[in-house]
């Protein structure tokens, strides 16, 4: 199957599903960082229309979409935000309330259009992930619904903390495949499963934050990759009956 990881620079979901055989690329605006020749630099919406099987959208910008980010909308934060441009970050400090406001506005209509764009892309079988959005984002997602399921990876034998939405049209729920039992609050075991929560704020803060882990990226390649088959065969089943 032909299919396209998108905003994803590590490449754990691209390998996983390599192993099992799939036509796989991914895709971002920043070089992979296993230096892979599969691997797209670009805006995922140029290359949405090439004729993929499977779209599987990992890591969006969703900061501005999420819950947790909905009050900048009415109180800016006193630094600019990353997805700022450099003459704004520049200007930041001496800009008005409005002004900073307005920009907090235009990056939410931003990264509202770029989950859009990929959300109804012509794909029949989408995944996003994407954490759970304020109702100005959803105002502004064409067929938004709500999430189809939220995952552990200590659901897949993964030890870590990081709950996971996804966002599904055309395929099934993750099952779990090696469910862990987790350690107490307050542990030293419970403090190692929580460094996404508890990784010091910095320039590589984001991509530990956002890195798949590898037992959800096996069973997205297994299960989403096996439900993409499995509708293949059934359709190339059915072609053949008819003609």
């Amino acid at each position: 199957m032909r299919v396209l990881i998108g905003c994803e620079t590590s490449g754990v979901v691209r390998r996983a599903f390599a192993a099992l055989g799939h036509d796989v690329w991914s895709c971002d605006i920043l070089p992979a960082e296993d230096g892979s020749n599969r691997h797209i630099i670009c805006d995922i919406r140029e290359i949405l229309h090439d004729g993929w099987d499977l779209l599987a959208v990992m890591h969006p910008p969703c900061t501005r979409l999420c819950n947790s980010g909905v009050r900048w909308l009415s109180g800016p934060p006193k630094n600019a935000p990353n997805e700022a441009t450099l003459a704004e970050k520049q200007a930041w400090p001496v800009l008005s309330v409005d002004d900073r406001r307005a920009i907090m506005w235009r990056l939410l209509d931003e990264g509202a259009a770029l989950f859009s764009a990929c959300w109804n892309a012509p794909v029949d079988r989408v995944a996003i992930e994407n954490p759970v959005m304020h109702r100005h984002a959803k105002e502004r997602i064409v067929n938004y619904q709500k999430p189809a399921q939220t995952v552990q990876p200590w659901w897949f034998g993964n030890r870590a903390f990081k709950a996971t939405s996804f966002y599904l049209r055309g395929l099934p729920p993750l099952m779990e495949t090696d469910r862990l039992e987790p350690p107490k609050r307050g542990t030293d075991e419970h403090k190692k499963w929580s460094i996404v929560h508890r990784a010091s704020p910095g320039p590589d803060r984001w991509r530990l934050r956002s890195r798949t882990y590898p037992g959800i990226a096996y069973a997205m390649a297994d299960q989403w990759g096996g439900a993409a088959l499995s509708a293949a065969t059934a359709l190339n089943g059915v072609l053949e009956v008819a003609s």
